[in-house]
Order: C-alpha cells, then sequence, then structure tokens
C-alpha cells in the first residue's frame, strides 16, 4: 500500500475540510505544505500533481486526486466505516446542497486568486478585496442558515455528522477575516 500525502496549506478552507475528513476517518498521512502566499503551488513539481496549482492534492490508494469536495466522496465510497453522508437519499442531497453552497458558492469567490485578481483590476485598491469577500461570503451564509433553519438537529443535517459539518468551520475562520 502507498504512503498517503496531503499537500496543504493551513489555512486554505478547501484542505481544512479534507484534513478534518480524514481525521474523522482515521485516515493517516503525510502532511507537505504547500505555501499559497508564496507562490509554491506554481512550482513545476507541484503542477506535476495538480494542474490547476491549488490545494489540496491528495495521493492515496495509489490515486492523486485533486478538489476537495471530489476529495470527500472518494474518501466516503472508499472508507465507508465512519460515514460522512445519511443514508437517506433526500438528506444527502441537503448535505451536498450545503457543501456546494460553501465549495462553489462562497469559497471560490474570496479565495487568494480571485482576491489578488479584484486588486489587480480595481487599480491596486486593496479595500475592493475585504468588499467582495464580505459580499459573497454574506450572500452565501444567509442561504446556508435558512437551509440550517429546517434541516438541522445536533448537527448541520440531522443529528450526524456530515460533509457539511466539515465545511463550515474554515468558512467561519474566513468570514471572521473579512469582519463578516
Amino acid at each position: 500500500m502507498t504512503e498517503t500525502v496531503l499537500y496543504s496549506y493551513w489555512r486554505s478552507s478547501c484542505s481544512w475540510r479534507v484534513r478534518i475528513a480524514l481525521a474523522y476517518k482515521k485516515v493517516e498521512y503525510k502532511y507537505v505544505a504547500v505555501h499559497l502566499v508564496k507562490s509554491q503551488q506554481s512550482d513545476q513539481e507541484y503542477e506535476k500533481l495538480n494542474a490547476m496549482k491549488v490545494v489540496p492534492t491528495l495521493i492515496i490508494d495509489g490515486n492523486t486526486l485533486g478538489q476537495s469536495l471530489s476529495i470527500l466522496e472518494y474518501l466516503e465510497e472508499t472508507r465507508p466505516q465512519v460515514p460522512l453522508l445519511p443514508t437517506d437519499a433526500a438528506k444527502r442531497a441537503v448535505v451536498r446542497q450545503m457543501m456546494q453552497i460553501i465549495g462553489s458558492d462562497i469559497q471560490p469567490l474570496q479565495n487568494l486568486k480571485v482576491l489578488n485578481k479584484i486588486a489587480e483590476i480595481s487599480g491596486g485598491d486593496q479595500s475592493k478585496k475585504q468588499v467582495w469577500a464580505s459580499t459573497w461570503i454574506a450572500n452565501g451564509f444567509n442561504g446556508l442558515e435558512k437551509l440550517l433553519e429546517k434541516h438541522s438537529g445536533k448537527y448541520c443535517v440531522g443529528d450526524q455528522v456530515t460533509f457539511a459539518d466539515l465545511c463550515i468551520p474554515a468558512q467561519v475562520y474566513n468570514a471572521n477575516r473579512f469582519n463578516n
């Protein structure tokens, strides 16, 4: 069996959710830091692993996987002993809806490369990054809160830890970073 390796950045919300899933499912792994602020994700060696030049990248079971949500799905399918999806199809759909709100509607709009582009197209006005990030974080959390009101129990969807619960902590951290 090959060694499991996670290429990650400590503040990456995508990496954060994968680290939580690995811990929850008790998957041991080697951690390799990829410093995004220092642009280590653009190194040629790393680009061979992840053509998108983003984190996380997980090497597991002889596979090289990128994109946190697909990594979570892979872990669920290959390590179902500690489930992170409900057995009920409707509840699974709600969990996926919540994780997509965070993983598609909030997080990508406030990640480093997007914020740097916002500053660039606004003539270097760094305050525009704050406004942009705050806008999309608030928009996403407003929608997420409506779903939580309807579906939460002890956790986001009922009384079982799910993918949705793994996605929220890092996004709350980012919301605090951007004063939401």
